[in-house]
């Protein structure tokens, strides 16, 4: 929710021993991205128990720019449930 609008969902899900931070927003939130996003993350500094956090993107997902700022570094392709996915990884800890 941002001013009282809902705007998308998100969050962690543990996957195995990783911790996968998930965000949907609806096209007319896409500018509230990263800063959501920076708050996920300031969640994740702030528990032990998340020592660095993965993203799963789509392949063709070609703007990556706010992953960068926020620091997070490309780990290589995965599949997930018969699909490929980006796999980046930012350390926490």
């Amino acid at each position: 929710m941002s001013d009282g609008r809902y705007v998308g969902w998100g969050g962690f899900q543990k996957e195995g021993n990783e911790w996968d931070f998930g965000l949907v927003l609806r096209p007319d939130a896409f500018g509230l991205g990263l800063r959501i996003a920076r708050m996920g993350i300031d969640f994740a500094i702030a528990d032990d128990r998340i020592p660095y956090v993965t993203f799963l993107l789509p392949p063709s997902r070609k703007n990556l720019s706010a992953l960068r700022r926020l620091g997070a570094k490309h780990v290589g392709e995965i599949i997930y449930d018969g699909a490929n996915f980006l796999k980046y990884q930012l350390e926490t800890g």
